[in-house]
């Protein structure tokens, strides 16, 4: 691999890494201070949803100001304020501080994962875009399964605030790796005129593209089905393991990282293998809905498992071929503030099947939520295929990617 895009990769895997160490942290600080589910529950909802909400600015920023220089925002800012909220809790004490951190650190994520999304196909323009974001994906998964395993390891040795400025420096490494790719890849970025207005004119433009792009209206469908199965089976699989199948925690840590196995070996498989653009939806999505199915109707863990891992596992294949068709299809001028959009709306669904978890679970039991789901994802998926073929794609998506 070129050093140019291994340093691209690396700053994304740290990035990632501190990010999920802090994602990590402070539930587990606020439930260990306050010795209280709900306030830890409501610190992951102050720290989550802003991450979620900020997604079309976010797109619209990174169209309208260079999406490098947004990157190194990102990455600094975050950093700063990592010291910054350290050294109020060192003077003033409690524990708001690091839940104000997060949230903030949240935002500029998210404005790091949209710079880098429009950052990816000019960089790698010569390139198989499925192979690019494969690797891609690789060096986000890694960061997200050893984000836990790290924070864990960390607070074995330092106190949580010691933790955090050791994030810090992860944020600064991100960006010298960063920094390293500008200098070695010394990319030029084409530059498109963009409305004054950063509010609404970018939602309309984006909402132009929806609407008039049958194949964005079949991603943004299909993706609320996989975030149903998603969303669902994050908000349930402790409940299964443990309670409906009566296994251990040690059962339901190897679930996880078996999951984390099976998803980088999928996405090392599409970096490697040339599959035909439809082929990469149809088989991930058919997969995910199978894996439901069997999660749902499972009378043992073995069949739970197996379910498991397919809907885990090939949510980034139909992640690929998501990110592909939008990239296709996706004026470059328009790209960030399209796709922030649709990011939202695909993500929607994610806590609305964990509130039909709440809501159900206990008048039709946790694997009929899961069943009703399954249905429905598989409803989805019909309609949205048959929509889109009563619709003339474009030429170039019968590709091979």
């Amino acid at each position: 691999m070129r050093k140019d895009y291994l340093a691209f990769f690396i700053s994304l895997f740290l990035s990632r890494l501190a990010d999920q160490i802090l994602l990590f942290i402070v539930p587990l600080v606020v439930f260990q201070t306050t010795n209280s589910a709900s306030w830890a529950g409501l610190a992951f909802f102050v720290e989550s949803l802003p991450r979620f909400l900020v997604f079309p600015l976010c797109g619209a920023l990174c169209d309208k100001y260079s999406p490098i220089k947004i990157l190194h925002i990102s990455q600094v800012y975050r950093a700063s304020l990592c010291v910054l909220a350290m050294a109020l809790y060192g003077i003033f004490g409690g524990i708001g501080w690091v839940v104000v951190l997060s949230a903030l650190c949240g935002v500029l994520t998210t404005q790091g994962i949209m710079a880098r999304e429009v950052l990816m196909p000019p960089i790698f323009q010569h390139y198989s875009y499925t192979k690019t974001l494969s690797y891609s994906q690789i060096a986000d998964q890694t960061g997200l399964v050893l984000g836990p395993l790290v924070a864990a390891l960390m607070l074995e040795v330092w106190a949580w605030h010691w933790v955090v400025l050791w994030i810090a420096g992860l944020f600064l490494l991100a960006d010298i790796s960063m920094l390293a790719w500008q200098r070695l890849s010394r990319i030029t970025l084409e530059v498109f005129e963009q409305p004054q207005d950063i509010w609404l004119q970018p939602l309309r433009i984006a909402f132009g593209h929806i609407r008039s792009l049958a194949e964005l209206k079949k991603i943004i469908t299909l993706a609320v089905g996989v975030n149903l199965i998603v969303g669902v089976t994050l908000a349930t699989s402790a409940a299964m393991v443990i309670g409906q199948y009566s296994a251990g925690k040690d059962s339901y840590a190897a679930l996880q990282a078996g999951g984390a196995v099976t998803t980088i070996l999928i996405l090392f498989f599409l970096a490697r293998i040339v599959v035909p653009l439809r082929v990469l939806g149809g088989v991930g999505y058919s997969t995910i809905a199978t894996g439901a199915f069997i999660s749902a109707l499972s009378p043992n863990l073995f069949g739970y498992v197996l379910g498991f891992l397919l809907i885990v596992g090939f949510d980034k294949m139909f992640n690929v071929y998501m990110r592909t068709i939008r990239q296709r299809v996706i004026p470059p001028q328009d790209f960030g503030k399209t796709v922030g959009v649709i990011t939202l709306l695909n993500n929607i669904s994610q806590p609305l099947a964990g509130l039909l978890v709440a809501l159900l679970a206990s008048p039709l039991g946790t694997q009929n939520v899961i069943l009703i789901l399954a249905v429905l994802t598989t409803i989805l998926g019909a309609f949205a295929m048959w929509w889109f073929n009563g619709s003339r794609p474009s030429p170039e998506l019968d590709s091979r990617v």
